[in-house]
């Protein structure tokens, strides 16, 4: 009953993750950068140096868009695609977006399936722009207000809900074994009594290309030894 509540979260430390930045305008650069770091934080969870927008944060900056249209941009960005869309299913994108944009979990499996089939008819960005235009979003956050936990604290709970990228990690077992499947970190006892793994179906068997390049070396010496030959014997024929 109590899955749509408003949030009754107690004024704590928390309330730091609501970064207002004003109405349309942003404020000092202190700000700006601590607000850039905040988005960066609630959509990557971390954001190397090489995984930054400068495009992006130059426009944020230069009020060309405003923070709505940056959380856009970071998940619709090649980062995102590579480490989130392509490790998941549309299942578990759902619940990952609906986690980062509108800062709740998924409202059961009737809103996983909706937003599934948008992703699978429409694609990833349809169902980024269905979120960020929802009315939900809206009056949540609005056009400058950086996305956050709703985090509840309700009668008998003494601390709020787990933070989302500990309840849904970037992708879950299924990737990991299957990127396992694909390239294994170390040869294991299967492999060393001769039972090849898939990713190495179509390879040569180790004997065949050590015995291949062995031939090839082999035979760089002897042409090379050759070779050698030849020049000293037209030398020594040119001296006479």
């Amino acid at each position: 009953m109590n899955a749509r509540v408003n949030s009754f979260l107690v004024g704590e430390g928390q309330d730091s993750r609501e970064v207002q930045s004003g109405s349309g305008q942003l404020s000092s650069s202190g700000n700006l950068e601590s607000q850039i770091e905040e988005a960066y934080k609630q959509i990557f969870f971390h954001a190397f140096k090489v995984d930054r927008d400068p495009a992006l944060e130059s426009q944020l900056r230069n009020g060309q868009i405003t923070m709505r249209d940056f959380i856009r941009g970071l998940l619709l960005s090649r980062k995102f695609r590579d480490d989130f869309y392509r490790c998941n299913s549309n299942y578990r994108m759902v619940e990952q977006v609906v986690n980062r944009v509108l800062g709740r979990p998924v409202h059961g499996n009737r809103e996983r399936l909706a937003y599934s089939i948008v992703i699978a008819q429409h694609g990833l960005q349809t169902f980024i722009d269905t979120l960020l235009n929802s009315e939900e979003y809206m009056d949540t956050f609005g056009y400058n207000t950086i996305p956050y936990q709703r985090s509840r604290t309700l009668a008998g709970q003494a601390l709020g809900t787990m933070p989302f990228n500990q309840q849904a990690p970037r992708y879950d077992s299924a990737w990991r074994d299957k990127a396992a499947m694909r390239a294994p970190a170390k040869v294991d006892w299967q492999y060393a009594i001769g039972q090849r793994p898939a990713w190495l179906a179509n390879a040569p068997a180790p004997w065949a290309q050590k015995l291949w390049l062995n031939t090839v070396a082999t035979g760089g010496f002897v042409i090379t030894g050759l070779v050698l030959w030849i020049a000293v014997t037209m030398l020594s024929t040119g001296a006479q």
